[in-house]
């Protein structure tokens, strides 16, 4: 395929969008969306090239706000599970990491997710005084290697703490030099509550002082008795207070569940109030939440219904890919919006459009990104064409990804076809992702 998203224009046809009525046809100029109109209505520069996807679905290609790209696939101990064990473990895995190693993990990864239909990644990326800075700098190669499909940004993640690991705020501050990054937290790992408070506030005035956004990893636990996970009010008041609204994103959050109704209400309202969004990573939280509990097991998520009723934004994602917080996963985020709404009674097509929305535009939200507008005029062309004529069934159907589109051309197809060699893809079919399986081809792709 060579269109080129500066030069040339692409048209994809008779597309099936949701909230239209019939097909459209999609233009994209210049890396944008340029117009949809009616099938056949609308104007096609002369020298466009034309794809009719023949009625299947074309969204919002998907968005991870929150993804371990630098510990994904380390596996873990045989007997894992606990947080403190995950912790443990990828401590001292991480004595062990060199350039090629992060690198190879992330890049088999990223190939996972371009064939999922991702395009836009946050990757929580791991600073202290034994990994030193060398994850943030294989994360700041990649997203280099890949800008022509990828917006990779970098969280800059203190997993063990700030204040209990002496050395790791100045890394910070190194690491928030470079471009692309945003600051990261992990308040529950300090040695009490005043530690995690204090560790909040350092995180809020990085932010401040870098002008960047800050996402913190916040509250995953069984209940908020220990109140290092009871925090979620204090990140809202934090916030207001340094005038961030819309700018943090917390993850996890599984304690909310946990709360008193009144307290919880309350909560939310502050988290709404302050523009705080909140990241739900069900595979991560149904592995360690509850583990202990020998009748009526928690399901250990953040009530993602209650906190939209309130007001709050939030998104789904993957978190971690195989390793000892997470011992599955395929980067497929339309995956992870299934299981979210099998857990939390989504039967409503208005609940399953909303766990669309969760992991596209409101995902992209989380990370301050235009492609929050979605599939409109002047919105970037990020797009995915799905093998469904359902739009209303995305989530439920879980179909195949035909096409992945990014900066307007086509970087992903699963169409055998030597019209589309060339393609980003072909960087990862190289080595296809050992762990996730030969990526999918079909012999066609309606006209493509």
């Amino acid at each position: 395929m060579s269109t080129d998203a500066r030069t040339g224009a692409l048209v994809l046809s008779r597309a099936s969008v949701r909230d239209a009525d019939g097909l459209v046809d999609i233009l994209l100029e210049d890396g944008r969306i340029s117009g949809i109109a009616p099938a056949g209505q609308g104007m096609v520069p002369p020298s466009a090239e034309i794809v009719d996807v023949g009625g299947c679905v074309v969204a919002p290609a998907f968005s991870e706000p929150h993804l371990h790209l630098d510990k994904a696939l380390l596996g873990g101990p045989s007997r894992g599970g606990a947080l403190d064990a995950a912790i443990a473990y990828t401590a001292g895995r991480k004595r062990d990491f060199t350039h090629a190693d992060v690198e190879g993990r992330a890049e088999r990864v990223l190939g996972a997710a371009l064939r999922a239909g991702t395009t836009a990644i946050r990757a929580q990326t791991e600073v202290d005084p034994t990994v030193g800075l060398l994850s943030v700098e294989v994360m700041h190669d990649l997203a280099a290697r890949h800008r022509d499909w990828l917006d990779l940004q970098i969280a800059v993640f203190p997993q063990e703490g700030i204040r209990s690991r002496p050395g790791t705020l100045a890394l910070m501050h190194e690491a928030l030099q470079l471009p692309g990054t945003v600051v990261g937290g992990c308040p529950y790992t300090e040695a009490d509550v005043a530690d995690a408070r204090a560790h909040v506030d350092t995180v809020l005035d990085l932010a401040v002082e870098f002008g960047t956004l800050a996402d913190l990893h916040l509250d995953l636990a069984d209940d908020a008795t220990d109140e290092r996970f009871a925090l979620a009010e204090y990140v809202a008041r934090a916030t207001a207070a340094r005038g961030l609204h819309g700018r943090v994103a917390i993850g996890h959050v599984t304690t909310l569940g946990a709360l008193e109704p009144d307290r919880r209400a309350r909560t939310l309202d502050a988290l709404a109030g302050a523009g705080v969004a909140v990241v739900v990573l069900p595979a991560t939280d149904l592995y360690l939440v509850g583990r202990n509990d020998r009748r009526s097991v928690r399901r250990g998520v953040a009530p993602i219904g209650e906190l939209r009723r309130h007001g709050v934004r939030t998104a789904v994602s993957s978190n971690n890919i195989r390793n000892a917080f997470t011992p599955t996963g395929t980067a497929d985020p339309l995956d992870m919006a299934l299981l979210l709404g099998r857990v939390t009674f989504a039967s409503d097509p208005s609940d399953f459009a909303a766990l669309h929305r969760a992991v596209t535009t409101d995902a992209a939200g989380v990370m301050g990104s235009e492609r929050a507008r979605g599939l409109a005029v002047g919105a970037p062309a990020e797009l995915v064409v799905l093998d469904t004529h359902d739009a209303e069934s995305v989530v439920v159907d879980q179909p195949a990804r035909r096409l992945v589109i990014a900066r307007g051309r086509i970087v992903y197809t699963s169409a055998v076809s030597e019209r589309f060699h060339g393609t980003a893809a072909d960087h990862f079919d190289a080595q296809t992702a050992k762990g996730f399986g030969e990526a999918r081809r079909a012999e066609h792709v309606h006209g493509v």
